[in-house]
């Protein structure tokens, strides 16, 4: 069965016009059936999905993180190195080791699946892969857009990360899920 079928017998995709395409998302009114044959509407924003990596260093006990802007809630926001797979074909592995070497300057010598999970799966198709990078080699990096020209890079330790999370100055959900994931498989 497909990722994300429907395991409910009955409910069935009628139809489905698009009202926006961007570069980045198509926003779609999708039409549906019920079990009891009763037809609604919902919208359905798609994405091709992303990528993002706990990039660990020092033996496991830290890990690299950027501080970024975020136009859609028009703030900065402490995250781990994160991209679309906008690249058409391209493995999600790869995507992340490209997002690494774009972001902080550094490549993967092995990289672990950590999750895989959709972000808003009421209205949106996002599926998002976590990784963990280890045995960190620099690189040059290589900025995309204008809010990576401008981002920070921070270490922070992995023991600080409980706290970073309860004083809501990590409150990024691929983060707080890629941090303590990381944090459990390498305890």
């Amino acid at each position: 069965m497909p990722r994300g079928s429907s395991t409910l017998p009955g409910f069935q995709k009628r139809a489905e016009r698009t009202v926006h395409r961007g570069p980045l998302i198509t926003v779609a009114v999708g039409t549906f059936a019920a079990p009891d044959g009763t037809e609604f509407e919902r919208d359905i924003v798609h994405h091709p999905g992303a990528v993002s990596v706990v990039p660990v260093i020092e033996q496991g006990d830290a890990v690299l993180l950027v501080r970024q802007y975020r136009a859609a809630i028009d703030t900065e926001l402490l995250e781990i190195p994160a991209g679309k797979r906008d690249v058409e074909g391209e493995p999600p592995e790869q995507t992340a080791r490209r997002e690494l070497v774009e972001e902080i300057g550094m490549r993967a010598g092995r990289l672990e699946p950590l999750a895989e999970f959709y972000n808003s799966p009421g209205f949106c198709d996002e599926l998002h892969y976590v990784f963990m990078a280890l045995d960190l080699e620099p690189t040059a990096t290589d900025l995309q857009g204008v809010e990576e020209q401008h981002m920070t890079i921070e270490r922070v330790s992995l023991d600080a990360v409980p706290g970073l999370i309860a004083d809501h100055r990590i409150i990024d959900a691929k983060t707080i899920i890629g941090l303590t994931l990381a944090r459990e498989r390498l305890a």
